[in-house]
């Protein structure tokens, strides 16, 4: 299976990727079955946290969902987030050692990037879907509609800056596969353990289209 094959398997269950910021291990279970419950199969729990490693753990537990590992900056981190369960990566930005580290490790890989040179170089690479990051910093739905002419193979997940309000206006896009967010896990509904909020807000994001 190509790197392009393998992260569109991930990224074309749903028209969003939860982005997640999970503090606590115990949260983990109950959030993910909430968003798969709601229709967002994957799950990208970002590196920032010291339990992430635990998150992904106990979220790769939870029939229905695929849980990947985000802001993964360097081989090592790869490879603990593999060995904690992740099926797949996304990465901030791009370098050969992710790249490397991604195909030794034979999960997909998401690397992010900001302009075309970024994406070209990221495409010489191999790798066709790419995450737009930041998205709204970046330039937003525009600037994505006008990397479609140059880079016509290239698709992107847009992260950043994406809510519920925009996310369509990407979704829009034909180089538009899926978006990731926060907005369908807030977290003051986490620490509140409103998990039934949680699946509701899911499957408004999962019945989005451009």
């Amino acid at each position: 299976m190509s790197e392009t094959e393998g992260i569109l398997g991930v990224l074309r269950r749903a028209p969003v990727v939860p982005v997640l910021v999970v503090e606590r291990t115990a949260d983990a279970a109950p959030l993910a079955r909430a968003l798969v419950a709601g229709g967002l199969p994957a799950l990208e729990v970002t590196m920032r946290t010291p339990a992430a490693l635990d998150v992904i753990r106990a979220m790769a537990g939870v029939a229905g969902g695929v849980v990947g590992a985000g802001t993964v900056l360097d081989p090592a981190q790869a490879e603990a987030a593999v060995a904690a369960g992740a099926k797949f990566l996304v990465s901030p930005g791009f370098t050969p050692s992710i790249g490397d580290a991604a195909r030794r490790l034979g999960v997909p890989l998401l690397p992010g990037v900001a302009t075309a040179g970024e994406a070209m170089v990221t495409r010489e690479a191999g790798f066709r879907v790419q995450k737009f990051f930041p998205a709204g910093p970046a330039g937003g739905p525009a600037y994505l509609k006008a990397l479609a002419g140059p880079l016509p193979d290239v698709l992107f997940c847009p992260t950043g800056g994406v809510t519920a309000e925009n996310a369509s206006a990407y979704l829009a896009l034909p180089n538009v596969v899926c978006v990731g967010g926060s907005w369908v896990a807030p977290g003051d509904a986490v620490r509140a353990g409103d998990f039934a909020r949680i699946e509701a807000l899911a499957r408004a994001a999962a019945g989005l289209r451009g």
